[in-house]
């Protein structure tokens, strides 16, 4: 506040309502993972909005929601490389035996706990959907049989 960065205390205040009012809603104490939660739903809520400014030709707040991202990103937990990501969707599809797009739901259950507040769940799944769609094909290519 000191340093009359309006935009970074506005955008710090607005995650402390945020928790807030869930602390109220729930009548608990939030705990270093829901906060951890709310940072993440904030972000994702920019995300949504800077897609829609963009679409709508408001560059001027797309870029407000991207500088308000960057001011969140701050307080999350250091986000997963591409490559990480893509090794979690490969050992999960390995845990849990899915075979085709109709296990997306196994395999997002487990990838869940270790990407949370750390990948876009968006792109996690895309990823998924995109790996499950490969593995399909490949087993419709060999007869069934996966190698």
């Amino acid at each position: 506040m000191r340093s009359g960065d309006a935009l970074r205390r506005d955008v710090l205040r607005m995650v402390q309502h945020a928790a807030y009012s869930i602390e109220k809603r729930e009548k608990r104490t939030l705990s270093d993972d829901d906060y951890a939660a709310v940072i993440a739903r904030e972000v994702k809520t920019r995300r949504e909005s800077v897609e829609a400014f963009r679409n709508g030709a408001r560059e001027d707040l797309a870029a407000k929601e991207e500088a308000e991202i960057a001011i969140l990103a701050e307080f999350q937990p250091q986000q997963l490389s591409e490559a990480e990501i893509e090794a979690l969707v490969g050992e999960a599809i390995t845990a849990t035996g899915a075979s085709s797009a109709r296990d997306m739901g196994k395999v997002m259950g487990w990838l869940s706990p270790k990407t949370r507040g750390r990948a876009d769940g968006k792109h996690v799944s895309e990823l998924v959907v995109r790996t499950l769609a490969t593995a399909d094909l490949a087993a419709h290519d060999t007869g069934g049989h996966t190698t």
